[in-house]
């Protein structure tokens, strides 16, 4: 499979994905539902935030539009870049897919940013409508990104006792919620960290 074709289908199945889920739990749960997948620590559990990922909250008005901003501006750069590694006979396979993987993520939420905001009502109290008669719950741009994705291996621990400030009290391992879009940029870069050695072979001089 060319170069191309690997960055081509990677962005798409990786769109697709997370944009069906994303769309499935806006339509079938309300905020803040969940249930267990695999036993208690793998769960879905609906939540929506201002567009960071894992959940992290960057802000409304103002700050969310330019957070939506930044990320097209990144897209465009990544993109570029893409596009000019893909013509880099030297570039490996596996870099693009994992590059690929980064740029899928931030459309991903790029489209939640943009869109969600008109095209569904909220999902407060009560599962969401898609194209409401009355409108959605934002403007353009004023979405918010659609979080499922609940991992809470450890909830029940404490911190030892010794621990200054801390010491007894609960601590949750990974309480992160997450999407799509969000593990497809965390595995990207995990990849070009794991194989840098080998994504970056330094050109020998002659």
């Amino acid at each position: 499979m060319s170069k191309k074709a690997i960055a081509i289908l990677t962005v798409f199945l990786s769109l697709l994905i997370d944009q069906v889920s994303k769309i499935w739990v806006k339509l079938t749960m309300q905020h803040g539902e969940s249930f267990n997948y695999i036993g208690t620590w793998a769960r879905i559990h609906f939540v929506e935030n201002e567009g960071m990922a894992f959940g992290v909250s960057f802000g409304a008005g103002i700050g969310k539009f330019l957070l939506t901003l930044f990320r097209i501006i990144a897209v465009g750069f990544i993109t570029y870049y893409i596009a000019q590694q893909i013509k880099n006979k030297q570039t490996s396979k596996g870099f693009i897919f994992a590059l690929s993987l980064i740029l899928a993520g931030a459309v991903g939420n790029i489209i939640d940013s943009i869109f969600f905001g008109r095209i569904f009502s909220d999902s407060f109290g009560h599962v969401a409508t898609l194209f409401p008669k009355n409108g959605g719950y934002a403007s353009w741009f004023h979405g918010r990104v659609v979080d499922m994705l609940y991992f809470p291996i450890i909830t029940d621990a404490r911190f030892p006792m010794w621990l200054p400030k801390l010491g007894g009290s609960k601590f949750e391992f990974f309480p992160f919620i997450f999407n799509v879009s969000d593990a497809c940029i965390t595995i990207g870069v995990f990849i070009i960290l794991i194989f840098q050695k080998k994504f970056f072979v330094e050109e020998k001089p002659a």
